[in-house]
């Protein structure tokens, strides 16, 4: 009957149920086998809900985000940027880096970046003489490129799972996230030059006028690391005051957002917020399950049998990564994987703050990865192109990113380093 009822959950699976009813039917029929009520499920759940005290910092944060999203402030971010950096060759590529990386930080890899700012990017590199590959290519794979950076809503999920310091994987995220825009960059430089693509003049006056504009958006990076770094502040009490600085800036300042479109982007935020704690529910009644089982000692066991050395098993950890990355949407993968690696990377005297850099680079790659990565689909349907065309688009990206996630899991102080500089507990 077990048998049977596992298979029928896996006919779920590919018929394209929910994951969460998927992750629930699981832990159902593990709390089935070992006899125990399902009471237990459902209290287990509740009582690691209510005593977490960062949870509520994830609609706070999202909501922040769809904010920013919905008014000009892209358009200000853009402006500053391409003041700052439209002399280099290629420089309006660096601009559409940045740019994306900032709005991915508040919004997480839910799409909202590409779909936000591809239509005042994507026609503005065409203008300016970017080939068109390069132009697809750049905007899908930027699309997740802000995850390593604070107040990443995946770092957030990543150190409730894993309970480990979110403020040291906020830190830990900094230098590797910079890394890849570098080598990101390296790239648009070159293409930038190949194509020959005009260049605009630096004017001390246009970096200030723009910077003048986008003075209260640029200043939201700093109240988030002043604030908790500085110990000012908690990470739930700093989420409450981005979500009040954001409103304060687009509703009243500004005037791009008018109180009666609230509720509809408060629906909106909530709705990926909704999805996310109902996958996070159904995740840790599994792992309830999973640890009583003691399925993650078992998966140790047959792994320390067949890998010896701690840097084959990092090679067949990005692998397996990469993969689920391209497989499930990023939410769903930290709360079903990562239970399950941790005690493993552990085991190899990975730290848990280096995993959760290297976890979150794969999966930060694989949403752009052939042949079924989310924001690959999701640029087919922004800019009007053939999956096919946005398939080579990505590549040369993809293989940027990769050397990007090469250098991160085997060079691990440029997670820690700064970590263990700043003395961040």
């Amino acid at each position: 009957m077990t048998a049977a009822l596992i298979g029928f959950i896996v006919l779920m699976a590919i018929l394209g149920a929910p994951i969460f009813v998927v992750v629930s039917a699981f832990a159902m029929v593990g709390f089935y086998v070992a006899d125990i009520p399902f009471a237990a499920l459902v209290v287990d759940t509740y009582n690691k809900f209510a005593n977490n005290p960062i949870l509520y910092t994830i609609p706070l944060f999202t909501f922040a985000g769809f904010i920013l999203a919905e008014s000009r402030a892209s358009v200000r971010i853009v402006s500053f940027s391409r003041a700052i950096l439209g002399w280099l060759p290629g420089g309006f590529a660096i601009v559409a880096l940045a740019a994306c990386a900032f709005f991915t930080a508040f919004t997480g890899a839910s799409g909202v970046t590409i779909i936000a700012l591809g239509g005042l990017l994507y026609p503005a590199l065409i203008s300016e003489k970017y080939p068109e590959r390069f132009s697809l290519g750049l905007l899908t794979s930027s699309g997740s490129l802000g995850l390593l950076f604070p107040p990443s809503l995946p770092l957030i999920i990543f150190g409730v799972i894993a309970e480990t310091s979110i403020n040291q994987l906020f830190i830990a995220g900094l230098v590797p996230g910079m890394l890849l825009i570098v080598l990101l960059s390296f790239y648009s430089v070159a293409t930038g030059s190949f194509a020959a693509v005009p260049r605009q003049r630096f004017s001390a006056r246009s970096v200030i006028k723009t910077a003048y504009e986008a003075k209260w958006e640029l200043f939201i990076p700093l109240i988030v690391i002043i604030g908790i770094f500085g110990g000012y502040v908690t990470l739930g009490e700093v989420a409450a005051l981005i979500v009040l600085y954001s409103l304060i800036i687009e509703v009243l300042i500004h005037r791009e957002i008018k109180l009666v479109h609230l509720p509809v982007i408060m629906n909106q935020s909530m709705v990926l917020v909704g999805g996310i704690l109902i996958i996070l529910g159904a995740a840790l009644a599994l792992t309830n399950y999973l640890v009583d089982a003691q399925v993650p000692m078992h998966i140790l066991e047959i792994m320390q049998s067949l890998i010896d050395s701690k840097w084959v098993f990092l090679i067949c950890l990005n692998i397996f990564l990469l993969i689920v990355g391209c497989l499930m949407d990023i939410y769903s993968a930290l709360l079903v994987v990562v239970p399950l690696i941790l005690p493993i990377a552990i085991s190899y005297e990975i730290h848990p703050v280096h995993l959760g850099i290297i976890f979150l680079t794969n999966l930060e790659i694989g949403y752009s990865t052939p042949p079924v990565g989310m924001n690959l689909f999701i640029s087919c349907f922004r800019f009007n192109k053939s999956v096919l065309s946005l398939y080579r688009a990505a590549v040369p990206f993809l293989l940027i990113l990769l050397i990007g996630l090469i250098i991160i899991t085997y060079v691990p102080q440029l997670s820690l380093g700064l970590v263990s500089i700043l003395g961040i507990k």
